[in-house]
């Protein structure tokens, strides 16, 4: 894959950057798109039912994504009270329209890219841009559904583990909300120093699998 490592290159940094935005907006829309069909008008009174990129971009993760390459998009608020289904099952719905919103827009974008695309390395490194965009497009989103499908708050998997478990599980499950982003920057920032890679062991396999499945090996 090898895309995500090769930022040196202005274009294809551009290109990141891109794909980033993109996949964001896609992702956060989803969430408040969800959450207004669920009956919350929360999202749209807040601006949020939009594609416009500057009403979900982060500061901070903008900040992070030009200087190392990686950030993050800014939460949808959601009151969980006004969802049809109930809280749980309701937000186990909103919290899966983001993951699935961006697994949806790279299978939309890999019969394209099959058929434009022949060597991924060659065209990257050849300066073919369009295709670069495509194939980093897919992989980002690929990439942001895995990672926010980890079962940790505050990411999407906790929310849609949540919303499925029984009303007992649910509760030993509660404590996680406290702890659950301590735990997550932990394991993301310190876990390496202890040999615990999660983008190696728990991220790269289901990554390189959608990413073949999707574009092809």
């Amino acid at each position: 894959m090898g895309l995500l490592g090769a930022t040196r290159d202005p274009k294809v940094f551009l290109a990141l950057v891109i794909a980033f935005v993109v996949a964001i907006s896609i992702h956060e829309a989803c969430h408040a798109l969800a959450a207004t069909r669920l009956g919350d008008p929360t999202p749209r009174l807040q601006g949020r039912l939009t594609l416009n990129p500057l009403r979900h971009l982060d500061p901070i993760g903008t900040l992070l994504l030009v200087v190392a390459g990686f950030g993050w998009g800014r939460p949808v608020m959601i009151n969980p009270l006004n969802l049809k289904y109930g809280v749980r099952r309701g937000m186990a719905v909103v919290s899966a329209a983001g993951p699935a919103s961006n697994l949806a827009m790279a299978g939309v974008l890999g019969p394209l890219v099959r058929q434009i695309a022949g060597d991924e390395q060659g065209l990257l490194f050849g300066g073919e841009f369009l295709t670069v965009l495509l194939l980093l497009t897919i992989q980002i989103n690929i990439v942001l559904a895995v990672f926010n499908l980890i079962p940790i708050p505050p990411l999407d998997g906790f929310g849609v583990l949540y919303g499925i478990v029984g009303p007992e599980t649910a509760m030993r499950l509660d404590p996680l909300r406290r702890y659950g982003p301590l735990i997550l920057i932990g394991v993301v920032f310190l876990g390496p120093m202890v040999g615990i890679n999660l983008f190696e062991s728990v991220l790269l396999p289901p990554v390189e699998f959608l990413h073949n499945l999707i574009v092809g090996g």
